[in-house]
C-alpha cells in the first residue's frame, strides 16, 4: 500500500497490547504492522472526531492529525465524547489529544489549531495516508474531498444530522468522489445545523465506529470498502440502507474534464 511501511518488528508490549488483533485470521502480525505505520488526519475534533479517533489509537494507528480551530463547550459534550466538563473553553484539539495519548502512549497525535483552507490544506496533506471526514460543514467537506481526488488519497465521508447518518468511503481511481452525488454547497441559508436541527446523541458513534472500520480495513487490505456505495442509518427505526452510486463523468472534482 502507498504510503504504508510494512516490515517493523512488534515488540512484547505491543504483541501483548494488540494480541486481539493479531490472532485474527488474515490481519496477525503483518497486519498490525501496517496499522501502527498508518497516518490518518481526522477533519474534526468534534462528533464524528470523537469515536474515529478514539478507535483508530485503540487500534494502534500511528500517527493521528486533529484538525479543527474550535473550543470545547457545555452543548458538546452530549456527543462529543472525547472531552469532559473539566474541558470547557479549551481547544478541541488539545482536549482531544490528551485523551488518545492517555489511552495508548504509543499513538503519535499531530494537533493543528485551525480551520482547513485551501492555504494550508496542500501542506498538511502531504503527511498523511488517509483522510476522514469528521466536518460538521460542507466547505471544508468539498474542500478535502477535492484535495484527496487531486493527490490521490483516501477520504472516508460521514455526517450526521437529527436521527440520520450516513457514510461513503472515496479511494480516488476506483469509484465515485462525494462531488459525484452532491456536486456543489448548498446555499448556506438552506444549511440545518446540530444546534438548530438537533441530533441524537449516540449518532456520531455509529456513524463514526463505522468510518473508523472502514480506515482500518484500508489499512489491512481486507473486506469490501463502501466505495461506490452510500450507507445511511436512521436511528429512529434501525434501519441501515445501501445505496449504490455511480461515477460521475461530468464530476467536476472527478470527471472526464475536471473544472477544480
Amino acid at each position: 500500500m502507498k504510503g504504508v511501511i510494512v516490515g517493523l518488528s512488534l515488540t512484547d508490549a505491543q504483541i501483548e497490547r494488540y494480541i486481539r488483533h493479531i490472532v485474527l485470521p488474515g490481519v496477525g502480525s503483518e497486519g498490525q504492522e501496517r496499522i501502527i505505520s498508518g497516518r490518518a488526519l481526522l477533519i474534526g475534533a468534534g462528533g464524528l472526531g470523537s469515536p474515529v479517533a478514539y478507535y483508530l489509537a485503540a487500534a494502534g494507528v500511528g500517527t493521528i492529525g486533529l484538525i479543527d480551530d474550535d473550543v470545547v463547550s457545555i452543548s458538546n459534550l452530549q456527543r462529543q465524547i472525547l472531552h469532559t466538563t473539566n474541558d470547557i473553553d479549551r481547544p478541541k484539539v488539545i482536549s482531544a489529544g490528551e485523551k488518545l495519548v492517555s489511552m495508548n502512549p504509543e499513538c503519535r497525535v499531530v494537533t493543528y489549531q485551525e480551520r482547513l483552507t485551501a492555504s494550508n490544506v496542500k501542506d498538511i496533506f502531504n503527511d498523511y495516508d488517509v483522510f476522514v471526514d469528521c466536518t460538521d460543514n460542507f466547505e471544508t467537506r468539498f474542500l478535502a474531498n477535492d484535495a484527496c481526488v487531486m493527490t490521490k488519497k483516501p477520504f472516508f465521508h460521514g455526517a450526521v444530522l437529527r436521527f440520520f447518518g450516513q457514510a461513503m468511503t472515496i479511494i480516488p481511481g476506483q469509484g465515485p468522489c462525494y462531488r459525484c452525488v452532491f456536486q456543489t454547497p448548498p446555499p448556506p441559508a438552506k444549511v440545518q445545523t446540530c444546534a438548530q436541527a438537533g441530533i441524537i446523541g449516540v449518532l456520531p458513534g455509529i456513524i463514526g465506529v463505522i468510518q473508523a472500520t472502514e480506515v482500518l480495513k484500508y489499512f489491512l487490505e481486507m473486506g469490501d470498502l463502501l466505495i461506490g456505495k452510500m450507507l445511511t442509518c436512521d436511528a429512529l427505526t434501525m434501519e441501515f440502507n445501501k445505496t449504490e452510486i455511480r461515477k460521475n463523468s461530468n464530476c467536476p472534482a472527478c470527471g472526464s474534464n475536471p473544472a477544480i
